[in-house]
């Protein structure tokens, strides 16, 4: 047989999931689709491509490489830059039409010359540092950033933007913190109107600000995890309908009797309890399966959950199938999503591991190949 890890991606439930996302904005909002890492480990051409065809406005990417591959695959909506603008870049976003996030003055002068030298005028989006303290001109000084740009003339002031850092948060210390980050966002929006500075875009709210906070959206929401499927918590799940998108899964490659005492994987932290079947599967941390599954993960095969035993190997997992009737090489075995009347989910995959969602399917493997299709 042919090595059977694959991802599955369902396109028509990343359809079902913009609508999901436009209904909740009574398509008041346009749709800034963030497609950064390899849409979250989805496929970036594949994905961007399913969403142009369904209409949203802007694509988000991280760099201007990944901005680059999407023009190569034929993207040509606006993509947005939101990691930096480096030196020497300039020609890149100039030949392949890519706008720049500018979040400080230095790259934003560097820029105006190399725009004058041209004669080219840059579409641009700001970022306004409203509590993240990461990038982004400080809500304090933002009259100083304001005066720079209106009197730019080869830089188009296209939207204005902020991060919120805790808008998922239900604690009352958070959700304060967040309505602070609001305020001080509108209170920039307005003293950038009362200049006479007239953005086409005003837009903080990730998906959670998207799912709960409404005052938020202003005219751009730039949803990610939820596109694919997944809210960023399970309480605000329950707040919209969403399918998950993706599904991994791969296939028995080998099957063996160890007997009881004997020991499993490299050093030997599982130990068959009793006689054991253990099977082994064709992927492993090179492919994105963590080492931090060793001896914690479960997955399913024919319905049934088994788990990881020992230690996670760059390119080969051992499961205990002991329990499971019938078992044989080649049966599917499902890593992320459902069979049967199970599943395993991506907040499972990323407490077994330690870490969040994003870093489950970020971290899947280019050596893993991605299989698109829609339901009838």
């Amino acid at each position: 047989m042919e090595r059977p890890t694959v991802v599955e991606i369902d396109l028509s439930a990343l359809r079902h999931n913009l609508q999901q996302i436009r209904d909740l904005v009574r398509g008041e909002t346009d749709v800034l689709a963030m497609v950064k890492a390899d849409a979250y480990g989805h496929g970036a051409v594949a994905v961007s491509r399913e969403l142009e065809s369904a209409g949203v406005a802007l694509l988000g990417v991280a760099t201007a490489e990944e901005g680059i591959e999407l023009r190569q695959g034929g993207i040509t909506l606006p993509i947005l830059i939101l990691g930096g603008l480096y030196l020497g870049e300039y020609e890149k976003y100039l030949h392949h039409a890519l706008t720049p996030v500018l979040f400080d003055l230095d790259a934003a002068r560097e820029l105006e010359n190399a725009s004058r030298s041209s004669g080219k005028v840059w579409n641009v989006h700001l970022k306004i540092d409203t509590g993240m303290s990461r990038l982004g001109f400080s809500w304090r000084d933002w009259g100083t950033a304001l005066s720079f740009f209106r009197e730019a003339k080869f830089l188009r002031i296209e939207g204005i933007m902020t991060h919120f850092a805790v808008a998922e948060s239900e604690r009352p210390d958070d959700k304060a913190f967040t309505e602070e980050q609001i305020r001080r966002f509108e209170a920039c929006r307005k003293q950038t109107l009362q200049a006479g500075v007239r953005p086409r875009f005003f837009h903080m709210a990730n998906s959670s600000a998207t799912t709960v906070w409404e005052k938020a959206r202003f005219n751009l929401v730039r949803p990610g995890l939820m596109l694919y499927g997944v809210a960023p918590t399970a309480a605000l799940g329950a707040k919209v309908a969403l399918k998950p998108i993706l599904r991994w899964k791969t296939g028995i490659l080998a099957l063996k009797r160890i007997p009881a005492g004997d020991s499993v994987s490299y050093g030997r932290t599982f130990v068959c309890p009793k006689d054991s079947l253990i099977a082994t599967l064709p992927l492993g941390y090179a492919d994105g399966y963590s080492r931090r599954f060793s001896n914690r993960a479960e997955v399913l095969i024919r319905g049934k959950r088994a788990g990881v035993a020992g230690i996670v190997c760059m390119d080969l997992t051992m499961i205990d199938v002991s329990h499971i009737p019938g078992v044989q090489v080649g049966d599917e075995v499902v890593l992320l999503g459902k069979q049967a009347a199970g599943e395993i989910h991506v907040f499972e995959m990323a407490r077994w591991a330690d870490t969040i969602p994003y870093e489950i399917f970020c971290g899947i493997g280019k050596r893993v190949p991605r299989q698109y299709y829609k339901q009838c």
